[in-house]
């Protein structure tokens, strides 16, 4: 089924160390594939690497802790933003692979993504969300942009050695437009006569379910804390479910806390 172990990428910004280690953590309790490769999408890596170089300006005054891309002048909120469309050259073009943000929470084994979304069909596959955010700025004070396809590219699927993918080069993530990239435009050449214009397979909303959005009846395998995250120190749930999986998040991270203790006492 697979020409390579399961493999997730993570998307890393140092801001949200705490949220990527409770990922990781809760990916790993949850998994039936203790091999399961899990990798850092950590911008620095990429660019010291020379596979990722996009150019950015800081916000300031207004905001001096924006970024602004210079490719398009939009402002983009994480060091992840971009660097999740390298993933089928980091993955050799084989295969298939995951890329997750890293404010997320797993709850079921994500394996079932593999092997009930393998469909070699797609280029990618993703939640097909219908949504756009009220808010202005993130908890970080980073803006939040709205687009057509708006969190679609926070989960996805990659079929690494779909023939779409030759026309997203690595050039292209760090010189292509935002919109040109989280809208999957390299993929508008491969009409399939389905009611998406693009080659994109459709997963159930209980692997992207959005705090503050998703309806409390869809019982997530994959919580996304889109409005923050119970790890910034003035994030406040919207709504009662968004509290009860902040307090599990919770929970996974105290876990976590006492079993790095541990380690670090052995």
């Amino acid at each position: 089924m697979y020409r390579r172990e399961p493999t997730i990428y993570i998307g890393y910004d140092p801001r949200e160390d705490t949220a990527f280690q409770t990922l990781v953590h809760s990916i790993k309790l949850t998994t039936t594939n203790q091999q399961i490769n899990i990798v850092k999408l950590n911008q620095d890596a990429l660019r010291a690497a020379g596979l990722y170089r996009r150019a950015w300006n800081s916000g300031a005054p207004t905001h001096p802790l924006q970024k602004i891309d210079t490719s398009d002048g939009k402002p983009f909120s994480s060091d992840f933003s971009f660097t999740r469309f390298l993933i089928p050259h980091l993955n050799q073009y084989e295969g298939m692979a995951i890329y997750m943000d890293c404010d997320m929470m797993v709850r079921s084994d994500i394996m079932e993504v593999f092997e009930t979304y393998n469909d070699p069909t797609y280029a990618i596959s993703c939640v097909w969300h219908q949504y756009k955010t009220e808010a202005t700025f993130k908890m970080d004070y980073q803006a939040q942009q709205n687009y057509s396809k708006k969190n679609w590219s926070s989960f996805i699927l990659w079929n690494c050695s779909h023939p779409a993918h030759a026309d997203l080069t690595v050039d292209d993530v760090s010189t292509k437009s935002g919109w040109w990239l989280h809208n999957f435009r390299w993929l508008s050449g491969w009409e399939l006569g389905r009611p998406s214009q693009y080659p994109i397979g459709q997963i159930k909303e209980e692997w992207n379910w959005l705090d503050g959005h998703s309806s409390p009846v869809i019982d997530a395998k994959n919580v996304h804390f889109t409005t923050g995250g119970p790890w910034f120190e003035n994030w406040k749930p919207e709504t009662e479910q968004d509290l009860l999986y902040s307090q599990e998040w919770q929970a996974l991270k105290d876990k976590l806390s006492i079993i790095e203790s541990m380690e670090d006492v052995s």
